[in-house]
């Protein structure tokens, strides 16, 4: 009987840190396609720099918001590890952007951009 109610909490720790995870990533892959919109308003309006600048705040926050969703899935909610290397790594993307886009080198801001949204994108698919 106890074992039963035991099985029954941890099944649904694991769906609702899960859930949790998905919105993360959600969360993240529409911040970044707002972004790449803004970037595109960046080039053509006068408030456009205004939005991409705040829009990288944001989807730093929800970048962070993906390595914390990944941990409590895992740890408490008995998730597997692999969400949370691949939450880290994308952390470390978006680090590299923020310092490609304030250096002002589009060569690697712009590309890698598409790189995470699509990475973005590929991990909601997985979800």
């Amino acid at each position: 009987m106890a074992t039963e109610v035991t099985a029954a909490k941890a099944t649904a720790d694991v769906r609702h840190g899960s859930s949790f995870l998905r919105t993360a990533i959600v969360l993240q892959t529409l911040t970044l396609f707002l972004q790449a919109v803004f970037a595109g308003l960046l080039l053509t309006s006068s408030y456009g720099e205004t939005l991409h600048d705040v829009g990288a705040r944001v989807t730093y926050g929800a970048s962070m918001l993906y390595v914390l969703a990944a941990v409590l899935a895992w740890k408490p909610g008995g998730g597997p590890l692999r969400p949370v290397w691949h939450a880290s790594g994308f952390l470390v993307l978006a680090s590299v952007q923020v310092v490609a886009g304030i250096a002002h080198v589009p060569s690697v801001h712009v590309p890698l951009g598409v790189l995470m949204f699509g990475l973005s994108v590929l991990a909601l698919a997985r979800r």
